[in-house]
């Protein structure tokens, strides 16, 4: 992924769009459960989270882009998006 795609990525106030997706109840049971336990604040942004690594993964295979697979590596390591992003803006603008 690109620099400029990155930093987009990381952005939190990027634009947003509603979607519409038929999930079984008993699955948004779960998620509603599930979502205070991992530090989320509700099932909806696990739900995202859950999309997000998905997708992350699927274009790290994809594209072999190593500073996805880095931050990967570093987000299963618990540096927080905080962290990442602070660490990008600082290469990006030396």
């Amino acid at each position: 992924m690109k620099t400029e795609a990155l930093k987009k990525r990381l952005d939190k106030n990027r634009p947003m769009t509603t979607v519409t997706i038929r999930i079984p109840e008993d699955v948004i049971e779960d998620l509603k459960r599930l979502a205070p336990l991992l530090g989320f604040s509700g099932y909806q942004p696990l739900i995202r989270a859950y999309i997000g690594q998905g997708l992350r993964a699927d274009l790290e295979r994809l594209e072999g882009d190593t500073v996805s697979a880095l931050i990967a590596s570093l987000k299963r390591r618990g540096v927080s998006d905080e962290v990442i992003h602070e660490a990008l803006s600082e290469v990006v603008h030396q």
